[in-house]
């Protein structure tokens, strides 16, 4: 293959003398470099045309092929000498070396008419690659769809680099078909994105659809977002079944679609709740309050027309909560709490009301100001504890996950769910996060000295916000070493959105510690961006099922499609897979079904302080629980 173990054969090796031995070198010599060069060659194209990977030679300036591989032109579907010699592009211009655009279709370097291979699905992607290795000689994870002979669109990614042949700049770039992975990146997020029940957005999409209302908020421009709560739900759903109760949704859901424009967002936010998002509302504040009323109303009278369910004549009511926002300093989530907070006065109004948010409302503020005070003083006063729940893998203990509690003086023993986002809006979860790594890395020193405990792992969550720090890498080394912990017993879990911004800064934090031995999940996968570009370079270990997945398992078609959609996706890219929350042996066997046998949760144990998590791996006790205080 030219230009690939050497100089072709044939080319001149220097100078030769009149008795045909070059200067300071003997004929013997020669003949010797030269079967050294032969079999070099030889070797590289055997090399290349048995790699399992699909490997091609283009040129950077017209996309000519120089050279493929069988796996190249196999992938394809076309011959290799529909290939050698024809351009990669299709209805595209390339530059020569005076600056001349060209038609590819007119490129002629074999003395024959070209054929417009059309490898490229969208040009301007190749030109991005191309630009790139101009820039800096090498890319790799870059994705792109390529078409085959017969049409078919299908997807690659690339690992490519710049390389000379005979003084022409190529690109040698190594392909592999991402098709399947695609596929099932594509299934999780749609079905983590709609409600199965009554096919309209969920509360993950409403989110998305508030924080793209934000920044893209102009001038005065008002929203509002009505909580639509059905009263008495949970009784009726008790009365008739969860058939029937599903049935009511979707009627409830199609009525609500029906008082509002096609410009608003009808979601179902939770179990009996919907929201609808209303946009582009006129006028001075008291304006936009006074079109958003007018919907609620006609919500409300919708609602309350009696509805046929299960041979039953039903009279439903709702409350509602309705909060106006133009702010862009507020968060989806603020706003939605804002909504949830007037529901919550709507139904303690009496119900089939509506109410607005009003700062007067919000006496859970002031509770959440109490509450970081009280944190601050945690942080230094023995109030913070680890437990540890066991992590189960085909009947083995395998590990643990050490998940952090707070002992009040006053409230009793609070779960994370309790004081986590007050640690992050009080700027507290980087040094709360560093506790927990400090102790779990002081517990593991422990445990290295205990013959059973010797070999087990232990995750530990990483915020997103600890995972930016500057300094993150050299801490976890520095607390590693202190502690002469095996950083292969340690496993740090990273949520979706500390991966997705600054990649390349990620990738290069996570590979500095992977090559000290540690390992990274990527915690609750599914609820979060789960995107195959990020997945595809980061060098992970594990991807964990998040609990509400696993709880639905057995009840709802979705959330079996989304935990086996996640299986899939782990076997297509190499990945362990665990499922954190199970709780009953049904859930348990039908994960394993699944394909997926590693697990967490309340059907093993609860997390337990380290002396009954020491007694559970030495087998003097066994904490089967009933799930009381949730997982987490």
């Amino acid at each position: 293959m030219p230009g690939i173990g050497g100089p072709l054969r044939g080319e001149t090796l220097g100078a030769m003398t009149d008795d045909g031995v070059q200067s300071g070198r003997s004929l013997k010599e020669l003949l010797a470099i030269e079967e050294a060069l032969r079999v070099s060659e030889q070797r590289y194209r055997v090399a290349f045309e048995t790699s399992l990977d699909a490997i091609g030679i283009t040129r950077i300036d017209d996309g000519m092929f120089v050279d493929v591989n069988r796996q190249f032109f196999t992938m394809v579907g076309y011959t290799r000498e529909e290939l050698v010699g024809q351009t990669s592009l299709q209805g595209c211009t390339w530059t020569d070396s005076e600056g001349e655009s060209h038609p590819a279709e007119f490129i002629d370097v074999t003395g024959r008419s070209t054929l417009d291979i059309g490898l490229w699905e969208d040009s301007a992607q190749r030109a991005e690659l191309m630009a790139i290795l101009r820039r800096e000689a090498v890319c790799r994870g870059f994705e792109a769809r390529f078409r085959r002979k017969n049409g078919e669109l299908f997807w690659v990614q690339l690992s490519a680099s710049v390389i000379q042949l005979d003084g022409v700049d190529c690109v040698l770039f190594v392909t592999r078909d991402i098709t399947a992975a695609k596929a099932a990146e594509e299934e999780i997020r749609n079905l983590s994105l709609y409600d199965d029940v009554t096919c309209l957005p969920n509360r993950r999409h409403l989110l998305e659809r508030l924080q793209a209302r934000q920044q893209t908020a102009m001038g005065n421009a008002k929203s509002a977002l009505l909580s639509i709560s059905l009263d008495h739900f949970r009784t009726f759903n008790d009365s008739f079944g969860g058939a029937a109760g599903e049935l009511l949704l979707r009627e409830m859901a199609r009525r609500v679609e029906t008082c509002v424009r096609e410009c608003d967002t009808v979601a179902r936010s939770g179990g009996a709740e919907f929201a609808v998002l209303l946009g582009h509302l006129c006028g001075s504040r008291e304006d936009a309050a006074g079109q958003a009323q007018e919907i609620a109303r006609r919500v409300l009278e919708r609602i309350s027309e009696p509805c046929g369910v299960a041979g039953q004549i039903c009279h439903c009511t709702a409350s509602i909560g309705i909060t106006i926002f133009q702010e862009r300093g507020l968060s989806g989530e603020q706003i939605v709490q804002q909504s949830d907070i007037a529901v919550d006065h709507a139904r303690v109004a009496g119900r089939n009301t509506i109410r607005f948010f009003a700062p007067a409302l919000q006496t859970a503020i002031s509770e959440r100001v109490a509450m970081e005070a009280d944190l601050r003083r945690a942080m230094t006063s023995n109030e913070l504890m680890l437990c540890y729940q066991p992590q189960m893998d085909r009947g083995n203990l395998t590990g643990a996950e050490a998940l952090v509690r707070w002992r009040h003086p006053t409230r009793g023993l609070l779960l994370p769910s309790a004081f986590i986002p007050v640690a992050e809006e009080a700027g507290l979860i980087v040094p709360l996060g560093e506790w927990v790594l400090e102790n779990a890395c002081r517990q593991l020193a422990r445990w290295s000295h205990s013959g059973k405990m010797r070999d087990l792992t232990l995750a530990v969550n990483i915020s997103a916000w600890q995972f930016r720090q500057p300094d993150f890498t050299e801490k976890v080394l520095d607390t590693i070493r202190r502690h002469q912990v095996d950083p292969q017993r340690l496993e740090l879990e990273l949520t979706e959105s500390s991966l997705v911004e600054d990649v390349d800064a990620v990738v290069m934090r996570m590979g500095e510690l992977k090559a000290h031995g540690l390992r990274f999940s990527v915690d609750d996968f599914g609820v979060g961006y789960s995107s195959l570009s990020y997945l595809q370079r980061l060098p992970l270990d594990k991807l964990k099922i998040d609990m509400q997945f696993v709880r639905n398992l057995l009840i709802d078609p979705g959330s079996r499609a989304i935990a086996r959609a996640i299986i899939s996706l782990s076997q297509a890219l190499g990945l362990r897979v665990i499922a954190e929350g199970v709780e009953s042996e049904q859930q348990r066997k039908h994960l394993s079904e699944l394909g997926c046998d590693a697990w967490q949760g309340f059907l093993c144990s609860q997390p337990v302080v380290a002396e009954e998590f020491e007694e559970l791996v030495a087998g003097e006790k066994a904490q089967r629980l009933p799930a009381r205080t949730g997982s987490r």
